[in-house]
């Protein structure tokens, strides 16, 4: 069963979608709520803390404030995070295991050329934090991972602050790191060392993925409205071992592929035209590849004109709605091909109503 050329013009819009998810990303990374255990020195990734740092017994004192931390580059961090959101038993955890933070470098506020985080300075605000990240923290860590890292993937640049009675104490250490966080900010489990890892953004087979009015991307339940079925995950680095694919070759590859995940998924070829979805994927540009993302998805959608998606709610392997109704049937959607969007006129799937963002 083949795709008509002109569906993968859908690419640009996944690309636009996974862009503005990536800047959310980079946004919301810093906002965590500060806490600690008691029987430890803890921090937490935080910078929404406004409180001014209290005064010690001298300046002495807080020249010689204890780090919060001995992490050094190459070291894991840790965290448990509950329900409300409190951070608590900061530790370091084998980068091979359950860790939320992989350290490229260690800075010195304290040396920071300014006053700016003297003795009696407050924490920097969120605003400020993200500056001090792109200061202080970007070039180091490309450095740290030898430049192959891909901003666009999955994960992202960040920077931890001592908690506050740390800062008050006069510690004024600044880790630098890599990241994965989910849409909500929140740093996720993963396992490895970044410069091991597929860095592609990619959601696993049987998630639904919903698009909202921000053009950001989550994993939600597939009996909630969304936009996107997920049916594969496809590692292009095992048929491009040797050179950056172009994205013609990679569309040449993934349309047959994307096709048989479709079919696999549902249980067969008719089971798709059933559905009357699309096939959907992406693609991964040259600078992507080159910084370390090498894996895309194949999904199911269903086109909503020139720019849009419409609403699915229910798995497509069993009962579900296309903007609230039974799909159709083929014969009369005039559906004739997986990948040729009913009724659809050539142009990349948004959100309905949305126009799509840019990349």
């Amino acid at each position: 069963m083949s795709l008509p050329k002109t569906w993968r013009t859908a690419l640009s819009v996944r690309i636009a979608l996974v862009g503005a998810l990536t800047s959310a990303v980079c946004l919301v990374s810093f906002h965590y709520a500060a806490g600690h255990d008691d029987t430890a020195p803890q921090a937490a990734p935080s910078t929404t803390s406004s409180a001014h740092a209290e005064e010690t017994e001298g300046a002495a004192a807080k020249k010689e404030a204890q780090p919060f931390t001995a992490a050094q580059p190459g070291a894991c961090l840790s965290w448990d995070v509950a329900e409300d959101g409190t951070v608590s038993h900061f530790r370091e955890a084998p980068c091979e295991g359950d860790h939320r933070f992989e350290v490229s470098a260690r800075q010195d506020l304290g040396t920071y050329p300014s006053s700016e985080f003297g003795d009696n300075a407050a924490p920097p605000d969120v605003t400020r934090q993200a500056q001090l990240r792109s200061e202080l923290c970007h070039n180091p860590t490309l450095r740290y991972l030898d430049g192959r890292f891909d901003p666009s993937g999955r994960y992202s640049i960040a920077s931890i602050l001592p908690p506050a009675e740390a800062w008050a104490a006069g510690d004024r250490t600044m880790l630098c790191g890599l990241q994965s966080t989910n849409p909500a900010g929140t740093p996720e489990i993963t396992h490895g060392t970044v410069s091991s890892q597929d860095q592609a953004r990619v959601t696993q087979p049987g998630q639904c993925v919903s698009v909202n009015a921000a053009n950001s991307l989550g994993v939600v339940d597939c009996g909630e409205d969304h936009q996107l079925e997920t049916t594969a995950v496809v590692n292009l680095l095992e048929t491009f071992p040797e050179s950056t694919p172009s994205v013609e070759d990679q569309d040449n590859h993934l349309q047959e592929v994307c096709t048989k995940a479709a079919e696999d998924y549902l249980g067969g070829p008719e089971n798709l035209e059933k559905t009357t979805l699309q096939i959907y994927w992406g693609s991964i540009p040259a600078e992507s590849w080159i910084g370390g993302s090498h894996s895309v998805n194949c999904s199911l959608i269903s086109a909503h004109g020139e720019n849009g998606f419409n609403s699915l709610r229910g798995s497509a392997t069993g009962e579900f709605t296309i903007n609230g109704a039974p799909p159709a049937p083929a014969a009369d959607a005039g559906a004739t091909e997986a990948g040729a969007a009913p009724g659809a006129e050539q142009g990349a799937p948004g959100v309905p109503g949305q126009e799509a963002a840019a990349p």
